[in-house]
């Protein structure tokens, strides 16, 4: 059994703390945006990240983006502290997978269409609340997590997989009483985000919904973006999918709308 301060042990490490990224993430709180960017332009690693994460084919650019005054003034301040996230999580990102079948490349793919589906989606719900907006990096962050927790026991759930065939959730809540959405909250409680987004994440799971209409139609919307985007080919492969166990049930009234939203280019 893992413990929960083996759990905390990996989430201390979200965030990392370099000191332009805090005070770019500061900036962007307070909504200075154009202060956050000239903060920014002196961390060459956050800059070599934002550039090839906004070029990123699902982003929709034509012509390459590399200044990062502009990337900003582009995504905005919501957007802006997502990438800002995104990177965070990046630094934590293991040299090599050893459970999931990712690299550098295919990570930084995830992020970017969660991140530009998510700002799409909120868009369209004429949602303006950058911690909504900022949400979804959780994902991506309790992924992390995951992984370093399955590799404390990896032969175990390579034989759980193998044998039983049971989903990652429920190796998770066997390992250490949580799943994926669980992990998620807990990061969020340690970025200090507001109670209502421990609310959308636990929601988007489909077998948690919530009491508050806005929080549940958001989890709603989450639920179907975790799922279209981890049933597509590479992240099959890379054995992403087995978290997410679609309940159509849950999202029978917006399905509709989600699959003409992700038909928009």
């Amino acid at each position: 059994m893992i413990t929960i301060q083996q759990i905390d042990s990996f989430i201390e490490k979200i965030p990392p703390s370099p000191k332009i990224l805090q005070e770019t993430l500061s900036l962007l709180n307070q909504g200075e945006l154009i202060k956050a960017a000239k903060v920014a332009q002196n961390d060459s690693a956050l800059n070599a990240y934002l550039k090839e994460l906004v070029n990123k084919p699902v982003y929709g650019f034509k012509n390459e983006i590399n200044e990062i005054s502009q990337i900003f003034g582009i995504l905005g301040v919501s957007g802006s502290q997502q990438a800002a996230y995104n990177y965070m999580i990046s630094l934590l990102s293991p040299a090599k997978w050893k459970l999931f079948k990712l690299n550098k490349s295919s990570f930084y793919d995830l992020q970017a269409g969660l991140s530009a589906e998510w700002q799409k989606i909120t868009t369209y719900l004429k949602i303006k609340d950058k911690d909504v907006q900022s949400a979804v990096a959780l994902l991506p962050a309790s992924i992390i997590v995951s992984e370093a927790l399955f590799c404390e026991r990896l032969n175990d759930v390579k034989l759980l997989r193998s044998v039983d065939e049971i989903d990652l959730n429920t190796i998770l809540q066997r390992l250490c009483s949580m799943d994926l959405f669980d992990i998620s909250q807990r990061i969020a409680q340690k970025w200090e985000m507001p109670q209502k987004i421990a609310g959308i994440i636990q929601a988007s799971s489909g077998v948690k919904p919530s009491a508050d209409e806005t929080t549940d139609l958001l989890g709603k919307w989450m639920h179907l973006l975790l799922f279209y985007t981890l049933s597509k080919p590479a992240y099959i492969e890379a054995g992403l999918n087995d978290f997410i166990d679609f309940q159509i049930d849950y999202v029978s009234d917006i399905y509709e709308d989600f699959t003409k939203l992700m038909e928009i280019s």
